[in-house]
C-alpha cells in the first residue's frame, strides 16, 4: 500500500511539474508569471504581437467575440511560427461607430465602441508599456477594416519616438488583406463566389470561425443570416461555409504574416 501511494504521490508530483513547464512555455503573455516573463526576455524573446480584435455583432449566427477570438489564436499560431515572440492580450475594444444616434455595428446589440482617440492612446500605451519591460520589436495586427489607418498612425508615432533605440514598432497590414483579398480568391478557386464571400459574416467570416472555434457558430441560424441579410448584420451567404474552408483562411493569414513580419524585423535591423 505505501509503495503504490509512493507512486501516486510521483505521478502527481510529475503531472505538476509538466503542467508548470506548459504553463511557462506557452506564448501568451497572460499566461506567464513577471519572472518567467522577464526570463524569456533575457533569453533572447524580444519580439510581441499586439493583436488588435473588436467586440462587434457579426450576425444572428456568429459570437460578438468573434474578431478576439481570430485575433488570439492566429497570433499565437504566428508567434509560434516565428520562435522568441510573444503574445500580449488581445485589444477587444475598438471604434465600432457613434453611441448616439449609434452608426455602423453600434446599430446591434453587443458591439463595443471607443473614441478614436482613446482607442490609439491605448494602443500606444500598451506598446510602450511592452517596451520598457525589454521587448525591442512590437508588432501590431489587427481583424477590423475599419482601424488599419490607425494602426499604421500609431506604429509611425512609435517609431518617430524610439529613433535612436533599438525598440521598434511594426504595423502589418498582411494580417488584414490575407484575411480578406488572399483568402476570398483561395475561397474562389473552391466555388465560393464574391458574393457568397461577402464583406462581413458570410461565407469567409462564418467558415474561418468554424475552423478555429465552432462553439461560436450558432448553425442553425445559417439560414435567417442568408434570408435576413443586411437586416440582421450580414453581408454575404454564410451557408456553404465550413471548417474545412475556413483552414484555408487560417493557413493564408499565418504564413503572410510571418513571411511579413521576418521581412520587417530583417529591414529594421
Amino acid at each position: 500500500m505505501r509503495r503504490l501511494h509512493r507512486a501516486l504521490l510521483a505521478l502527481a508530483l510529475l503531472c505538476g511539474a509538466s503542467t508548470v513547464h506548459a504553463a511557462a512555455a506557452s506564448v501568451y503573455l497572460e499566461d506567464l508569471t513577471w519572472t518567467e516573463l522577464r526570463d524569456a526576455v533575457q533569453s533572447g524573446t524580444t519580439t510581441v504581437i499586439v493583436p488588435v480584435g473588436g467586440t462587434e455583432q457579426s450576425g444572428p449566427h456568429l459570437a460578438l467575440g468573434k474578431h478576439n477570438l481570430r485575433a488570439r489564436v492566429l497570433a499565437g499560431r504566428i508567434a509560434v511560427a516565428l520562435g522568441h515572440t510573444m503574445v500580449a492580450p488581445v485589444l477587444a475594444y475598438v471604434p465600432e461607430g457613434q453611441i448616439a444616434p449609434p452608426t455602423s455595428h453600434m446599430r446591434f446589440a453587443g458591439t463595443i465602441t471607443i473614441p478614436d482617440d482613446a482607442f490609439k492612446a491605448t494602443l500606444a500605451s500598451a506598446a510602450r508599456s511592452l517596451r520598457q519591460h525589454g521587448f525591442k520589436d512590437v508588432v501590431i495586427v489587427g481583424e477590423h477594416g475599419g482601424y488599419q489607418n490607425q494602426l499604421k498612425a500609431v506604429a509611425d508615432k512609435l517609431n518617430r519616438e524610439w529613433a535612436g533605440t533599438p525598440a521598434n514598432a511594426h504595423y502589418i497590414a498582411a494580417y488584414y488583406r490575407a484575411s480578406q483579398d488572399d483568402y476570398a480568391a483561395a475561397l474562389r478557386a473552391k466555388g465560393i463566389t464574391e458574393a457568397q464571400f461577402g464583406n462581413h459574416a458570410g461565407a469567409g467570416d462564418t467558415s474561418l470561425l468554424l475552423a478555429l472555434d465552432p462553439a461560436m457558430v450558432r448553425t442553425d441560424q445559417l439560414e435567417r443570416a442568408a434570408h435576413e441579410g443586411l437586416a440582421v448584420g450580414v453581408s454575404g451567404d454564410p451557408r456553404p461555409a465550413t471548417a474545412a474552408l475556413g483552414q484555408i483562411g487560417a493557413d493564408l493569414i499565418v504564413a503572410r504574416s510571418v513571411a511579413a513580419i521576418r521581412g520587417a524585423l530583417a529591414e529594421r535591423r
